[in-house]
């Protein structure tokens, strides 16, 4: 470590401050393009049907601060926390630029999102990577955590408990666990990323620690474009399963970290709605957020990270 603490970077999405902002929003996401009136009518009532509100701003807010306060408890004044946002302000670039200002010349960067994909988590580490050349930051990446063990007893912890909601053992067994997350163009298949192959390695780490033997891995919120996406849908996978006479489905978006709208809308409203017309119990675990035990996996994966920029001074 050097005299000035490790700047740490973290990223995630973002989300409109409030709902007259979902238009500047949405028009980030489409690189710059306004949506069509019925796009943006569509997004704006997503998010009046979960009550008009925006939780993954608040949920990045409490993440960060835990991270900060659990580096703060084990390394005392070694690391300061910032914030990039991919889609809203404070930018990937605001954060970087902050850091500089404050006099960081190290940095460690890590996203929100377990998984790895050039197209996710890959396009957030190259806008810091960028921003961290133009300042003359040193920045070291975390790239996922997909099967941290930490992280994996705090899905497991959340399955089990998800589980009992349903009776005791005999009604859990009936139950279908469905591991999902944000689908991604069929594309990424030919280019040799890891992302799929992670979240399979997440679902059965998290399945057997949990002690879960009948579940499936679906897809969920995939974007509305010419190319195929990863599939099949939720909304498919629950087609299939009622027509096995399936009756109860837990759902569990490994893919995502805190509560916000693919999670509250495409889940909580639209797949249990699907479900309960064809009869199904549809439930969902609740998300980390701000769980201990997935702040100590971040806290963990950053001071590896940390460490790996003091070996490559000494290097």
């Amino acid at each position: 470590m050097t005299d000035r603490p490790i700047g740490v970077l973290v990223m995630s999405y973002g989300t409109p401050k409030s709902m007259d902002h979902i238009e500047a929003y949405y028009t980030h996401i489409r690189r710059g393009r306004p949506p069509t009136p019925e796009q943006l009518a569509e997004l704006t009532e997503r998010y009046r049907a979960i009550g008009g509100v925006f939780p993954l701003r608040e949920h990045t807010d409490r993440q960060a601060a835990g991270l900060q306060a659990r580096l703060d408890r084990e390394h005392p004044g070694a690391y300061r926390i910032y914030q990039g946002l991919k889609h809203a302000e404070p930018f990937i670039e605001d954060g970087v630029r902050a850091m500089a200002a404050d006099g960081i010349r190290e940095a460690v960067g890590i996203v929100l999102a377990p998984h790895y994909s050039v197209m996710s988590v890959g396009s957030y580490i190259d806008r810091a990577r960028k921003a961290a050349e133009a300042e003359g930051i040193r920045m070291a990446f975390v790239e996922s955590y997909h099967l941290h063990p930490k992280l994996i007893e705090a899905i497991a912890v959340r399955l089990r408990e998800a589980l009992a909601r349903f009776g005791g053992p005999e009604e859990q067994r009936r139950v279908k666990v469905l591991f999902s997350a944000h689908s991604l163009p069929e594309r990424i298949l030919s280019m040799g990323d890891p992302y799929v192959d992670q979240l399979m390695a997440t679902s059965r780490a998290a399945a057997e620690a949990a002690g879960v033997t009948d579940w499936e891995f679906t897809w969920q919120s995939a974007g509305r474009t010419n190319e195929p996406w990863l599939g099949p849908d939720i909304l498919e996978t629950l087609e299939r399963l009622a027509g096995e006479g399936v009756k109860a489905v837990l759902s569990a978006p490994i893919g995502f970290v805190s509560d916000h709208l693919e999670v509250l809308y495409d889940l909580d409203i639209e797949a249990k709605q699907f479900a309960a017309e064809r009869g199904i119990r549809f439930e969902r675990i609740d998300m980390l957020n701000d769980d201990p035990l997935y702040i100590g996996a971040l806290a963990e994966r950053v001071t590896e990270a940390a460490a790996g920029l003091a070996d490559g001074k000494r290097g």
